[in-house]
């Protein structure tokens, strides 16, 4: 229930004749319990600066308590009386031990005695709204319309089990994207309006991510590039990958998967997906669509388009390159062990042969490597690419609860 549902008992009726206050000595008891700054206070001074996590979720049991939170969470302070009037409690002597469990941790005395909201108190109101704790969503397929990335059968679905939206193709069997939401991100949204808040709130996780800042808590996050043997799916024209060295150290004959991977040092909350996805709000990509006319964000990130390929260039030092081609044009962005972009060019794809490679001798990349395109086989094979090179490892992009 919300705040105001639980206006069902009015002041008038708790205290007779309109009074502020009970009658008689039930009076003096609401004074005494109201008036509880000073012993939370030097309770608070007894107690480690980081309380047992056990201690704050005990503190919350109970509707009476969930509803000062809830009575408090459009931010208006209120005074005593005017929280124990939205609750369901019978006694005031009852409702202040509950707004006793609460205050100094969750909610605060103000000067004017009146009550707030302190930031642990705001965290798990927005938690209880959001159903995190007490729902539990569940939604069957849903056809997207779209082309599998990987197979080319225009067969991708969006399923919702326990929380967790995953985009999956029904024909190859790969699950291309999984991001856990809670309730509250279902809620409101149908089928038709899932996917686009899938697809952004997996760039906005993305972004936060590259930038070192966990999204769910902010604290420090490490990320890394790592070469991954893709998987193998039947029909799909790919091959798995070796991680074997060359003679010349580069790479070996077999092309390798290259994925991002985020993990946060508090909370543990982790994210992988295709380094391209890391760089598609980079000023140089963003300016290389702006000239061609195009929007980065246009496709979802589960299938960003057939331009963009990905090779390790480089094992020592590490160094992935990430390259898109669009209008006679290529651009190369080049991404260093820790997702750090070290570099971007453009050239003319005059000088630029379809597998990402120039005319240097026919070499298939000029910086060395191999390439890898992040589309459907098909696609690149009419573009002159090898159908044999597989795109881009993403069934293990995935998110939060997922990963």
């Amino acid at each position: 229930m919300r705040g105001t549902q639980y206006h069902d008992v009015s002041p008038e009726r708790r205290f007779p004749d309109g009074a502020d206050g009970p009658p008689g000595d039930e009076r003096a008891d609401v004074a005494d319990a109201a008036d509880i700054t000073g012993e939370v206070d030097a309770a608070d001074a007894a107690e480690p600066a980081e309380a047992a996590a056990s201690e704050a979720f005990q503190a919350l049991g109970g509707e009476t308590r969930v509803g000062v939170l809830r009575t408090l969470a459009d931010g208006e302070p209120r005074a005593f009386s005017e929280l124990f009037a939205a609750s369901d409690e019978d006694t005031s002597a009852g409702f202040a031990y509950h707004l006793r469990q609460l205050a100094g941790r969750f909610v605060r005395q103000r000067d004017d005695d009146r009550y707030e909201l302190t930031d642990a108190g705001r965290a798990a109101v927005r938690a209880v709204e959001s159903g995190a704790f007490t729902e539990r969503v569940e939604r069957d397929p849903v056809g997207l319309g779209e082309d599998c990335p990987l197979c080319g059968e225009r067969a991708l679905v969006a399923s919702v089990t326990d929380n967790v939206s995953e985009v999956a193709c029904e024909s190859c069997g790969a699950v291309l994207m999984g991001l856990s939401l809670p309730p509250s991100g279902y809620a409101d949204r149908d089928e038709e309006a899932l996917p686009a808040a899938l697809d952004a709130t997996f760039r906005r996780r993305v972004g936060a991510f590259a930038d070192g800042v966990c999204p769910d808590c902010a604290g420090a996050v490490e990320a890394t590039t790592d070469a991954v043997v893709p998987a193998e799916f039947d029909g799909a024209g790919t091959t798995a990958g070796s991680e074997g060295d060359s003679a010349d150290g580069v790479l070996g004959d077999d092309p390798v998967a290259v994925q991002a991977a985020f993990a946060c040092e508090t909370c543990r909350a982790g994210l992988r997906c295709p380094v391209t996805l890391t760089v598609l709000d980079h000023p140089a990509v963003a300016a290389f669509y702006h000239d061609h006319d195009r929007d980065p964000g246009e496709r979802p990130v589960w299938n960003v388009g057939d331009e963009w390929r990905e090779s390790l260039v480089s094992r020592e030092p590490w160094c992935v390159r990430v390259s898109a081609q669009l209008d006679g044009e290529a651009l190369f962005v080049y991404v260093a062990d820790d997702g750090t972009v070290l570099g971007h060019r453009r050239e003319a794809v005059a000088a630029v042969d379809a597998t990402g490679g120039d005319d240097r001798g026919g070499d298939d990349d000029p910086d060395g490597g191999e390439s890898r395109p992040v589309g459907r086989p098909e696609a690149h094979e009419e573009a002159g690419v090898d159908a044999d090179e597989d795109g881009l490892d993403h069934a293990a992009a995935t998110d939060g609860a997922t990963a």
